[in-house]
């Protein structure tokens, strides 16, 4: 039996759905199978073609028990290859060996180096035995992403696939893994969160790509280690928009870019820890295709205490890493958390962090007295400092960064700087609250909007306007829309 298909309940489709070509070869029970594969091909909104030619992909189901039906498969993949290009094969006949065909024991399965089909047409996608919609979906979405999922579409607020928010509408994390690699010390999440994993890149692509048609303009990319994406996995190659791209945080970034651009939005990266590949990020931010902001969980400067801390990188470079940053993206915001008081701790260690952040420049810096964390490593460590010389050690290091940043601060009045409005009462005639590419929301400082020079000069909550910065006021700026 040989079935073609055109069938789809048009409220499934939108007229840019991607079509996939279907031929379903063999028994009653083969039939059964393509019905099942199809049914779900339309729940997911793909729409189906009775010709290889105007399909996107082809999906052939094939029959393996009889030398005829085996050529009737073998000439049908050839076929959609030599036409379309693009073949999935699923059956009877993709679970079969090179060994059984010719009637002997042994077999290595469908995806054996023995295979049939692979080797007779080495080009083929994928291949799967019968009764298997699960592969043959993920097959499917791997070269041809899905267009929706109908159950997420109908949640009221949803940003597609993305789903739910938390968040204003123009702003939007983006977790691109989970867990972590490191024992640090002073850290109890890998207890809690275990292990890294990372998400699959087509995955995270496929949700950044929803939240920017969805309208957000601003994405935070987040995880315990965005520099260590992709390791757990070997920096496999996944795929998007029916393109291999590496599980790796460049390649990753560099995709991110693309999506941003048509709806100039912004990415920004946070927890970037600084190993020697975030090199290659920072000429992507001198370019302008993601923000010139680095978020890099220092903790510490001196060897010492980072080594007691058990951090990934003993900090020795850390001046020189952050030096040549700066040469590449001059522009470039760091942003930081330190440890002050951390067991053990000299006060010439405590004086070598503080010339650090002076000499490091750092723009932003966050600084918390160590807390012994139930569970933590570090509270067995000796020298466990008192609670007072804990927060004394605290309060001077925020004289220090505040000090620092309020020079960096300073050296932006007179420039003139894109702004995402946050807040924007009465359409900003009063002025209103926004932020710069400096400044994350939440944790860094903001930009004060005064009401603007122009009467006809509006502002609207979750879009860019260009602001000149005319003074300072604490950690924030003060601007005037122009």
């Amino acid at each position: 039996m040989t079935t073609t298909t055109d069938a789809a309940p048009a409220a499934a489709l939108k007229t840019e759905a991607p079509r996939v070509g279907f031929v379903s070869l063999g028994c009653p029970k083969a039939l059964t199978d393509s019905e099942l594969i199809l049914t779900q091909l339309s729940a997911e909104g793909y729409a189906t073609s009775k010709t290889f030619e105007g399909a996107d992909l082809v999906i052939v189901n094939t029959c393996g028990f009889i030398d005829e039906a085996v050529k009737e498969s073998l000439d049908t993949i050839g076929e959609a290859l030599s036409v379309n290009g693009k073949v999935i094969v699923t059956g009877c006949l993709g679970a079969k060996t090179i060994a059984a065909s010719a009637g002997t024991a042994g077999a290595e399965g469908q995806n054996g180096s023995d295979n049939l089909v692979r080797s007779l047409h080495p080009s083929v996608l994928a291949v799967t035995g019968p009764h298997a919609t699960q592969e043959v979906m993920d097959a499917v979405h791997q070269h041809l992403p899905k267009p929706h999922d109908p159950f997420i579409d109908l949640v009221p607020g949803a940003f597609g696939e993305a789903g739910l928010k938390l968040t204003p509408r123009h702003y939007a994390y983006l977790k691109i893994s989970e867990g972590c690699n490191h024992r640090c010390t002073f850290c109890i999440i890998p207890s809690m969160r275990g292990d890294l994993v990372s998400r699959p890149v087509g995955d995270v692509l496929k949700e950044a790509k929803a939240l920017f048609e969805g309208g957000v303009k601003e994405l935070l990319v987040i995880s315990q280690d965005t520099s260590a994406y992709g390791v757990d996995v070997k920096y496999r190659t996944g795929f998007w928009d029916g393109r291999p791209v590496k599980t790796r945080m460049l390649d990753l970034v560099q995709q991110l870019a693309e999506l941003a651009e048509p709806h100039g939005a912004w990415v920004r990266l946070h927890y970037v820890y600084p190993y020697p590949h975030v090199d290659e990020i920072v000429p992507l931010m001198a370019q302008g295709r993601v923000l010139p902001y680095l978020d890099v969980p220092l903790q510490h400067s001196h060897p010492d205490v980072l080594r007691r801390m058990k951090r990934p990188a003993s900090g020795e470079k850390n001046l020189e890493r952050i030096a040549r940053w700066r040469e590449m993206c001059p522009e470039l915001v760091i942003r930081s958390t330190f440890i002050a008081g951390f067991p053990g701790e000299t006060e010439a260690e405590f004086e070598h962090l503080l010339d650090f952040v002076r000499e490091a420049r750092i723009d932003r810096a966050g600084c918390f007295a160590y807390s012994p964390v139930e569970g933590a490593t570090a509270n067995a460590l000796p020298g466990m400092l008192p609670p007072e010389v804990r927060e004394e050690r605290r309060a001077r290091f925020m004289e220090v960064a505040e000090a620092v940043s309020t020079e960096k601060l300073r050296e932006r009045v007179g420039a003139t700087m894109q702004v995402l409005v946050d807040s924007a009462p009465a359409q900003g005639r009063r002025g209103g609250v926004g932020r710069s590419y400096a400044d994350a929301p939440e944790i860094d400082g903001v930009v004060q909007l005064l009401p603007p020079e122009k009467i006809s000069k509006t502002l609207k909550v979750g879009e860019f306007t260009r602001a000149r910065i005319v003074g300072t006021q604490g950690h924030d700026l003060v601007a005037v829309p122009v």
